[in-house]
């Protein structure tokens, strides 16, 4: 069923869509099925695939195999190497000094990241926010984008990391946010929070799964592989709501989708689509 939405709107597309998703490892990837799936709904003349791109190889990529393509979504690890090869650069994506969406204008590449609107639609289509105190694992470039998504909306943020080097750039992502950083190994009361978002790679937060005895607040996992990663099977287990990565992928696709088109999409109604797609291909 071709979305009503666009129907009203058709005439606004009128490029023809050469799109991927560019990293390393790619191939666990759902972005092609999910994106491929709302070109589909919406009636769009686009194509999307999967491209194995390792890091420091942005550029001769596009220069050679990618040549053809103008709309890439970009995954680990050239979220943050994107920032160099860009012609033009979104607020957002320099003051997280990261990208995940790349659209070539007039021949010229365009970068912006759509993971803080992802992450706060998320929370959104979930009926939860994230006010209150937020605790977030990770300090990477994944945290800098929920740093800034809790921006103006949080009380305070907690941030666990390995790499004190990396304080500096999360700050930097929420300047007037308040924010404290904590070891790896420290003790963490988990029921002091009101939103604990885990942006680290793997199952590298499983050992805090033995810390949990109940969960009291929002549980937010950015990964959807493993599905579901153990610290998100424990949390709900616990009695907490957990969001999981799927959701994350989702919303911050359908951000780029309406970048890529030109589009505006009636996006709860292509989330709940592209949920049922994405849990299938999961199961």
């Amino acid at each position: 069923m071709e979305s009503s939405i666009h129907k009203e709107q058709k005439g606004r597309c009128i490029r023809l869509i050469s799109a991927g998703v560019l990293g390393s490892p790619i191939s666990h990837s759902l972005s092609p099925l999910l994106h491929n799936a709302a070109y589909k709904f919406l009636g769009v003349d686009a194509s999307y695939s999967a491209f194995e791109v390792q890091s420091g190889n942005l550029q001769s990529f596009l220069d050679t195999d990618g040549s053809a393509l103008n709309c890439l979504s970009l995954t680990m690890p050239l979220k943050e190497e994107a920032i160099s090869i860009a012609n033009s650069i979104s607020d957002v994506s320099r003051r997280i000094q990261s990208g995940n969406t790349l659209h070539k204008v007039a021949g010229l590449w365009n970068l912006t990241s759509t993971d803080v609107e992802g992450f706060l639609q998320a929370l959104r289509f979930n009926q939860r926010d994230a006010t209150g105190n937020v605790l977030i694992l990770g300090a990477g470039a994944t945290a800098r984008a929920i740093v800034a998504g809790c921006n103006g909306v949080s009380t305070t943020v907690t941030v666990v990391n390995r790499n004190s080097k990396r304080e500096e750039a999360i700050r930097q992502a929420a300047p007037s946010l308040s924010m404290d950083f904590i070891a790896w190994d420290s003790e963490i009361n988990f029921d002091q929070f009101d939103l604990v978002v885990n942006t680290t790679p793997g199952d590298s937060a499983t050992q805090f799964v033995d810390k949990i005895d109940s969960a009291r607040g929002t549980f937010f996992e950015v990964l959807y592989n493993p599905w579901p990663t153990q610290l998100l099977a424990h949390w709900r287990l616990a009695g907490g709501y957990g969001i999981d990565g799927l959701d994350l992928l989702i919303h911050q696709a359908i951000s780029q989708v309406e970048i890529f088109t030109s589009l505006t999409v009636e996006r709860d109604q292509l989330a709940k689509i592209l949920r049922e797609v994405g849990e299938q291909a999961l199961s």
